[in-house]
């Protein structure tokens, strides 16, 4: 994605915000020039999916890509069962995540460990999540769970598929994986690929660059300050800002650069600047 669109383009720099595993659809912010800059930030949005999770089977990779093993007969399972075992994957939890991962094991990916027929063990991680609720549940040997789950950055969820799984008793693994959300950024006003045949295209439906950071306190800068923070100089405002990040905005509303402020000087001190 990043690749075509660079080379449809010709921006200089494209990046994006969160990548995809190869069998998920949905929402991916991607970033031109300056605003790649803002990537740190946009990682730290809450995300939202919605998930089909096969019950009964598991595979190596925890998801669709492997080839699923026959765990145990899930047809008992009823969509109480389901429910009652989602609760345990709300609010701070440790994760194991897959063991094809892009997680790095001794400088190596995990995927490429797994691949070679050498697979780490992962160490758990705390992860986030929001809330997870079942949608809709089809059961039967071949049962099937969607679900919707919020979520901070870095959580998996194949493992969340697996677990579930395995909390059930029953063995799981990853379908069908729609990102429905990314911070404000909706599936429902998310641009499909064909619509982005030509740099116009593109330039028409770009967003401000703030859109995918989180809340922080804004001060507005005049025409001589603007020109200032654009020179990486610090410049005094009014009301002094407090701790923490702080968005500078022109005299537009445009965002000009995330900084700090100098309590001391009282001054507004400018870290990242966008072009």
């Amino acid at each position: 994605m990043v690749n075509r669109l660079r080379r449809l383009t010709g921006a200089h720099r494209v990046g994006h915000a969160g990548t995809l595993d190869p069998l998920a659809t949905g929402v991916l912010p991607v970033l031109f020039e300056s605003a790649t800059r803002l990537a740190e930030f946009a990682l730290k949005l809450p995300k939202t999916y919605v998930a089909d999770i096969h019950l009964g089977f598991v595979t190596a990779t925890d998801d669709a890509e492997g080839e699923p093993e026959a765990v145990a007969d899930p047809a008992a399972i009823s969509a109480a069962d389901v429910d009652a075992a989602l609760a345990f994957f709300a609010g701070r939890i440790l994760q194991q995540p897959p063991a094809f991962s892009a997680v790095k094991v001794g400088g190596r990916r995990a995927y490429t460990l797994a691949r070679s027929g050498e697979p780490a063990r992962l160490a758990p991680r705390e992860v986030e999540v929001y809330s997870a609720q079942l949608l809709d549940f089809q059961p039967g040997p071949h049962a099937v769970a969607r679900i919707e789950v919020r979520c901070g950055s870095g959580t998996y969820l194949r493992s969340i598929a697996r677990d579930l799984g395995d909390r059930l008793a029953v063995g799981g693994y990853l379908g069908k994986l729609v990102r429905k959300a990314y911070g404000p950024l909706s599936i429902d006003e998310a641009v499909p690929l064909d619509e982005l045949a030509t740099p116009r295209a593109v330039l028409d439906r770009l967003l401000p660059a703030e859109v995918i950071l989180p809340e922080m306190e804004r001060v507005r800068l005049n025409v001589e300050q603007e020109a200032q923070v654009r020179q990486g100089r610090a410049v005094r405002v009014v009301p002094d800002p407090g701790p923490g990040l702080v968005r500078a905005h022109d005299a537009d509303g445009r965002l000009v650069a995330l900084g700090h402020a100098d309590p001391l000087r009282r001054t507004f001190v400018p870290e990242k600047v966008l072009s």
